[in-house]
This record gives structure tokens, C-alpha cells and sequence, in this order.
């Protein structure tokens, strides 16, 4: 007989919780509701609150909107959102994760603290490879990244600096995720992005480095690049790191890591838009390759049970325990 376990560490974090607590207690009010972005990336749950009125709405709709209430999801904005609401009168949901909203806070705080402080100037990344010194002109719209050259419009090369007084505050984090939009606000967008390990090759040493992450990356390759800055700083620059990792999302990379390994099958179910999924379905692979990614039960494919006496049923923090539950009750229905 097959046998079916639903990984207990898996489902929503705290913040994603949160978020759809507070959507729901706003719905259950009969109030109309809007949401900038999906309130969380699964597409399946914003299906459900859909259904239950909530409307999602992109920025370019969100300036257009007046005298209404809008939700932000738990992966934070950037205070440019905050203004906008304020000029259109919008009242603000805000079901931003605490632990975001306190990375943010100490992005902004280190960002003012040298802007008002020492005077000095911080540096980012141009697309021509030369240093981009600012203090207090106009921010750029775009987010400064370090990539290795990918994306030619936007990737700087290595920044050269020879003033003592720049510095330079790098984001480890997906270059567009909503959450790395919003840490890169606190900084008038004077932050560089670094998206994985490769990339912290190309930053400059002259100058100070202060480094932060996205709350969700992985906690292994973070520290390789603190490792890596630590041994390429100059003797004349300072460098701090700030672990800024979620640990309800980094202790499940050696939980899923166990999970997979007790089980002949692994179906993980997550949102293929999920930043967070996608490290744990490669954990996941790389403990137990007969491993599968489904956003939904209807994916499942049956040939892949063939043989197979125990099945492990898991998934991403943006995934709901309702859905992993379908797909073990879709199986179990199509075994017999």
C-alpha cells in the first residue's frame, strides 16, 4: 500500500500568514479590497482569495487608484508606495513580514546615518563600468545590479573608486523580486544587487562594503560571499555583513534536505513564480532525485508512482497545506 506523508515543516511562514489573516478579516467585511502583487506566489491561493473578492493590481494600476484600500503582501514596498498612497488618499494594509520590515529599516538606517553624518557619497553601479558617486541628487528608477554582464541594459561591470569616503551597500537577492525592489527604495535605488555568488566577483574592494540579503536566500552561499569579501577587501576599506536571512526559512533547508531523503518519491508543490521554492525544490533534487514540482494536482502524473511504496508531499513557504493535501487526496483517489 502506497504510503503518503505531508512534510510538517512545510506551508506558509509567519508573514505569509499574516497577510492572508488580514485579507481575509477585510473581506469578511464586505470591504473592497485591492492587492499590489499577488499576495503570495501561488497561484492556486490567489485563485481562492479571488474568488473571495480580493482584487490584484499592478503599480502602473495603483497610481490610478483614489479614496480606496490597498493590501501590501509580506514582501514589503518601497517608500515611493507609501508616498502615492498618501496623495491619493489610499488607505494601507500593511501585512509587510515584520522581519522584512526590519531589514528595511536597517537598510534606510545605514543609507541616512552616512548620508548625514560623514558626508559621504555612495557608490553604484553605472552600465559603462565607471564609478556612479551620489549624495543627495535624484534618484535612478532602475535597480543597480551586479551580474556578471546578463543584461546588458542594466548590468554594471566592476565599479573603480579611489575616493576613501564611498561606499557601496549590496543586496544579495533575485535582481525584480518585490521584496528586493523594496530594500533597494531605502537607498534611493543607490544599492547594487547581487543575485549569487559569481556575481560578488565583479564588486569593487577600494571602498567600504556594507552587505545585506534578501530575507530569503540561501544561508550557505551568503556566507561564501561574506568569505569571498573578507578576503578582497582592501586593508583600507571597511566591510560589514548583516545576516539578514529569515531563519523560518533557512531551517527548512536542512529539514526538507531529511524529508527527502526518507522518501522513495518527492512531490513538491509550489508556485513556479516562488523565489523560495525554487531553493527547495533543488534541495530537494539534490538529496532525492525522483523528485517532482507540481503548482497543482492536476499536474501530478501517475506514471511517476509506479513502484514506488512511500511518497514525502512538501513545499515552499508561499505553499498552502490545503493544496499539499489535495494532491495527497488526488492520488490516493486516482491509485484506488
Amino acid at each position: 500500500m502506497l504510503q503518503i506523508e505531508i512534510d510538517d515543516g512545510s506551508g506558509f511562514c509567519f508573514g505569509v500568514t499574516t497577510a492572508i489573516k488580514k485579507a481575509e478579516e477585510e473581506l469578511a467585511k464586505g470591504t473592497k479590497l485591492y492587492c499590489l502583487g499577488d499576495i503570495v506566489h501561488n497561484s492556486m491561493e490567489v485563485e481562492r482569495l479571488t474568488k473571495k473578492g480580493l482584487i490584484t493590481i499592478n503599480h502602473d494600476q495603483f497610481r490610478d487608484l483614489h479614496d480606496v484600500k490597498v493590501l501590501l503582501r509580506a514582501h514589503g514596498e518601497p517608500p515611493e508606495t507609501y508616498e502615492l498612497a498618501r496623495r491619493n488618499n489610499i488607505e494601507i494594509i500593511d501585512a509587510t513580514c515584520p522581519v522584512v520590515l526590519a531589514l528595511q529599516r536597517r537598510i534606510k538606517t545605514q543609507y541616512e546615518k552616512r548620508q548625514t553624518s560623514s558626508g559621504g557619497s555612495w557608490v553604484s553601479g553605472t552600465a559603462d563600468g565607471s564609478s556612479d558617486s551620489r549624495t543627495d541628487e535624484a534618484p535612478s528608477p532602475e535597480v543597480r545590479r551586479m551580474d556578471g554582464g546578463q543584461d546588458r541594459s542594466s548590468s554594471p561591470r566592476s565599479i573603480q573608486s579611489e575616493a576613501g569616503d564611498e561606499a557601496s551597500i549590496v543586496i544579495f537577492g533575485k535582481n525584480g523580486h518585490a521584496e528586493v525592489l523594496g530594500l533597494v527604495g531605502q537607498t534611493h535605488s543607490h544599492a547594487i544587487v547581487i543575485e549569487k555568488f559569481e556575481d560578488v566577483k565583479t564588486l569593487d574592494f577600494n571602498h567600504d562594503i556594507y552587505l545585506y540579503s534578501q530575507t530569503t536566500k540561501s544561508l550557505d552561499e551568503f556566507h561564501r560571499i561574506i568569505d569571498y569579501i573578507q578576503q578582497h577587501i582592501s586593508p583600507n576599506a571597511k566591510f560589514q555583513s548583516f545576516d539578514t536571512i529569515c531563519r523560518q526559512v533557512a531551517n527548512r533547508m536542512p529539514n526538507i534536505s531529511s524529508f527527502a531523503a526518507r522518501h522513495d518519491l518527492i512531490l513538491f508543490v509550489a508556485g513556479r513564480k516562488s523565489s523560495n521554492g525554487k531553493v527547495l525544490f533543488h534541495e530537494c533534487l539534490s538529496v532525492n532525485p525522483n523528485a517532482h514540482q507540481v503548482e497543482s494536482a492536476d499536474e501530478i502524473d501517475m506514471s511517476w508512482f509506479e513502484g514506488v511504496q512511500t511518497v514525502g508531499i512538501c513545499g515552499a513557504t508561499s505553499t498552502p497545506k490545503w493544496l499539499m493535501e489535495e494532491c495527497r487526496d488526488e492520488i490516493l483517489r486516482r491509485r484506488g
